[in-house]
């Protein structure tokens, strides 16, 4: 039997990446392969670090975006429905995710500093609902196509 080699395990990278500009706080959703959806993992990292944000008095106005080429597909649809195979189908842990999530924007909302959100791509379900409750409609790099059909050019 040949010998193996042994791998050292790969690094996973960050889901969300935090990095700032002078007073300017950017966070980086980093889950291109998944669109980055808002996995149980990163609506808890979002939530912890507009809670970072909030409380950081040199921190004067934050940017939200996102790697990849969509901005977010909305709730991560795997990680729901792995949890079908639960007694209760998933129901705790959906109404677990969905209160997160809940939390995680009323913590944008609440934020006493603007909000921009970068937005690249694609952004669908509970990501456009965080951008429109949230954001108060502020979007940055929506295509013209899209904002001449929306009414907004």
């Amino acid at each position: 039997m040949p010998a193996q080699t042994a791998r050292a395990p790969t690094p996973q990278s960050p889901i969300l990446l935090r990095e700032r500009v002078g007073s300017i706080a950017v966070l980086t959703l980093n889950r291109p392969a998944a669109r980055n959806s808002l996995s149980e993992g990163l609506i808890a990292e979002l939530r912890a670090a507009l809670k970072e944000i909030h409380d950081d008095k040199g921190v004067r106005a934050l940017v939200i975006a996102a790697n990849g080429p969509a901005f977010s597909a909305g709730h991560d649809m795997k990680e729901l429905t792995a949890r079908r195979s639960d007694a209760d189908r998933g129901r705790a842990y959906f109404s677990e995710i969905m209160n997160a999530c809940s939390a995680m924007m009323q913590a944008i909302v609440q934020l006493p500093k603007p909000v921009v959100a970068a937005v690249q791509g694609v952004a669908t379900a509970a990501a456009l609902r965080a951008l429109a409750a949230g954001l108060a409609g502020v979007a940055v790099g929506v295509p013209a196509a899209a904002a001449q059909r929306e009414g907004r050019s």
